[in-house]
């Protein structure tokens, strides 16, 4: 046994984000991973190429037949997540789009019925306005937080429960215990996306979901260079998601599978600061008098901010928060265009402080914290309400 098969697994957090799913190469004994820029992968002998196929059609880990299923950078980072979402197994998909749609499409057919919540992502929402009823699949939006809504959407076809723990854009923190619970008693799957918080701040699976999912572009890439995309759960799940992903071609790059596991050995490191700077900006803008509310977990006027204290770990409440000015839509392009350290952009979880006007959505500024020093984030957002005056 090499004194490189440690199981990190038992470790905790942080040392796990640094060492689970890794070690020296096997051939060159190189430190971090290699990008197994590679399609195929060679045999000696048919027979041994027929015994892989067949291994690989039980999706046995640590076989590699073709870059489309599985890689061995992937699956690198495929054990990493698992350690640290305390899931028997994951799969990495090209961008969270793909996560999202092969664990639904995997647990859902024609005649099924799914309950989402009603606050997510738009291209989430398009998903259960649009292309699942296009393929005979019922949806129902309901405000998750009303747990009575849960029970009354029920049905006899209801398959499974989707919400975003961590809602976008709103910030709404889903009691996550309450609603498995829920779920379970139905028989229903309970899938959460976990983007806005990640592993680093609360672990969906610790809770009762079966499936978490995650825009791993945001908080585990972290760095805004890398599309990635993770589903995690149990094998016999994430075996059929598995199966899904394999047929419909969601893969990531190896190149990108390569970029996450550099950056999410740092992750723990981000969330801290990110966390930090989030708080002191929530309680920046709360005492303002240009704005009319702020909404961050972290705050005690948090609507969930009880519950966040019980589901969230090590004093972290994430890197998000949204901000409502009292001037209203001029007022807020005002503001946001006037700053000089965030851009104006999509995305979150990025080192960078990242703002997003959303019109939309009664002109909140959402804004996703990065690494900078917080008293130059203050400056630059004090200077820029200056200008607004």
């Amino acid at each position: 046994m090499s004194r490189y098969d440690t199981d990190y697994r038992r470790m905790r957090f942080n040392t796990r984000a640094v060492k689970s799913g890794e070690g020296p190469d096997p051939v060159t004994r190189a430190m971090n991973t290699p990008i197994y820029e590679t399609s195929t992968f060679g045999y000696e002998t048919a027979e041994q190429y027929d015994e892989m196929l067949e291994r690989g059609a039980q999706w046995e880990p640590d076989l590699y037949i073709y870059s489309r299923t599985t890689n061995p950078t992937t699956n690198a980072l495929e054990k990493k997540v698992c350690a640290l979402e305390n899931a028997e197994d994951a799969v990495i998909t090209a961008c969270g789009m793909a996560a999202i749609s092969n664990a639904l499409l995997s647990n859902l057919n024609a005649g099924d019925h799914v309950i989402c919540s009603d606050d997510t992502f738009m291209c989430t929402s398009s998903m259960f306005a649009d292309i699942l009823p296009s393929k005979g699949i019922e949806t129902s939006r309901v405000e998750v937080l009303e747990l009575e809504n849960i029970e009354k959407a029920m049905r006899p076809n209801t398959k499974v429960v989707y919400l975003e723990a961590l809602s976008n854009p709103q910030l709404k923190l889903s009691d996550i215990p309450a609603i498995a619970e829920i779920a379970h008693a139905h028989g229903c799957l309970f899938i959460v996306d976990n983007t806005f918080l990640s592993p680093c701040v609360m672990r969906p699976l610790d809770w009762g979901a079966d499936l978490v999912v995650h825009s791993g572009t945001k908080y585990y890439v972290g760095h805004g260079d890398a599309l990635c995309g993770i589903v995690a759960g149990r094998r016999e799940d994430i075996n059929r998601v598995r199966y899904y992903y394999d047929n419909l071609g969601s893969h990531i790059s190896p190149y990108d599978a390569w970029l996450a596991l550099r950056s999410v050995r740092t992750m723990p490191l981000r969330l801290k600061q990110q966390s930090e700077n989030a708080m002191a900006l929530a309680k920046w803008f709360e005492a303002r008098p240009e704005v009319d509310f702020v909404t961050y977990p972290g705050l005690e006027s948090h609507p969930q901010h009880k519950l966040a204290e019980k589901l969230f770990v090590n004093g972290n409440f994430g890197g998000m928060l949204c901000v409502h000015l009292k001037g209203g839509y001029e007022e807020m392009c005002r503001f946001c265009d006037a700053t000089t350290i965030p851009p104006i952009a999509t995305s979150l979880g990025d080192v960078v402080t990242l703002m997003f006007p959303k019109k939309a959505y009664n002109n909140l500024i959402r804004i996703s914290c990065g690494c900078e020093d917080v008293n130059d984030l203050i400056e630059d957002f004090e200077q820029a309400f200056e200008k607004c005056r």
